[in-house]
């Protein structure tokens, strides 16, 4: 019993969700993100950013798709921030791509789902 125990916490703590960025925090261009954003992610369901009070590497975000509807403040590094399950990446000038978790609750599977953003 001891030696699944001592496996199971080995595994736990090397696995990384993710590598953690190098770079610091810097001030964005409030232009680059401030305003709408409107898309379509790839199963055809529509979505929409309200990005405002760009300031410094902070920003008060909307995020509506569907029934859903999120408010809440981000950080901006590495040109993208996460809002609930999605998460925003500034592509280049007034576009953006997101990517979406979505947890199917009948079967408990997350897919990911992916849609580009115009500003607009």
């Amino acid at each position: 019993m001891g030696d699944i125990m001592s496996i199971l916490q080995n595994s736990y703590a090397s696995a990384s969700l993710s590598t953690p960025s190098a770079t610091a925090y810097t001030n964005v261009d409030p232009a680059s993100y401030q305003g709408n954003w409107n898309g379509t992610y790839s199963n055809n369901q529509k979505f929409e950013f309200t990005i405002s009070q760009v300031q410094g590497f902070r920003a008060q975000v909307k995020y509506q798709s569907g029934s859903t509807v999120q408010y809440q403040s981000v950080l901006i590094k590495d040109n993208s921030f996460r809002i609930g399950d999605s998460k925003f990446i500034l592509s280049s000038a007034g576009n953006a791509q997101i990517k979406t978790a979505i947890t199917d609750p009948v079967t408990g599977n997350t897919s990911l789902i992916t849609g580009n953003a115009a500003q607009g």
